[in-house]
């Protein structure tokens, strides 16, 4: 256990130093944590709100961080380029990312062509019944994204490594809520870049 947790402190770590340097970023993190956390307080009664959420809110705040605003040059910091961090990324880097949004983004036409999904839904008409549908197929997007992953880590890196990556996954909202709830307020004193050699050890 004490070896998991450090596995996971190193993850982590390596996730922020790599990969969240800009405060918009950061900040974004901090709307998609909150966002997320009341996903997963609607899961157990609400799953389809729950998915709705994770994608609407959550996950189009946190990718849209990391296309958009994350410096994508020479990482001076870590001195490492972006090819190289893309390389090492445990999960899942920009070039997954945009496979796993580009599922999401056609899902709604499917529903659209398909109201039942070739049989998997009922055919329940209507706006509510159409998002209904919508949010749990992107549940189950999501929960197929973490699990397809960990097995491909266990192939590439190991069983522990993917199991260290789920639980990062699954518990990065509580961190990231913690970790950047000050992102907002250094970006509106102006600090665009976290000065992470200053504030942050090693």
């Amino acid at each position: 256990m004490k070896e998991f947790l450090q596995a996971l402190r190193v993850q982590r770590w390596d996730d922020h130093r790599f990969y969240h340097h800009s405060r918009i970023n950061q900040s974004l993190h901090f709307i998609s944590a909150a966002s997320f956390l009341c996903a997963y307080a609607l899961l157990p009664f609400h799953p389809a709100a729950s998915g709705l959420i994770g994608w609407l809110v959550s996950m189009t705040t946190r990718q849209s961080g990391h296309f958009f605003f994350e410096p994508k040059g020479y990482d001076t910091f870590n001195d490492v380029t972006h090819e190289y961090k893309e390389e090492v990324k445990v999960g899942y880097n920009l070039k997954r990312k945009v496979v796993l949004l580009a599922i999401w983004a056609i899902s709604p036409v499917m529903l659209l062509i398909s109201p039942t999904l070739f049989g998997v839904f009922d055919d329940v008409s209507g706006l509510a019944g159409y998002a209904h549908k919508l949010g749990l197929m992107w549940l189950a997007l999501g929960i197929g994204g973490i699990v397809f992953r960990t097995i491909h880590l266990f192939f590439l890196r190991g069983v522990q490594t993917g199991l260290v990556w789920a639980v990062k996954i699954i518990t990065d909202p509580f961190h990231d809520l913690k970790l950047y709830c000050k992102a907002p307020i250094y970006l509106l004193q102006g600090q665009l870049i976290d000065p992470m050699g200053q504030t942050h050890g090693s």
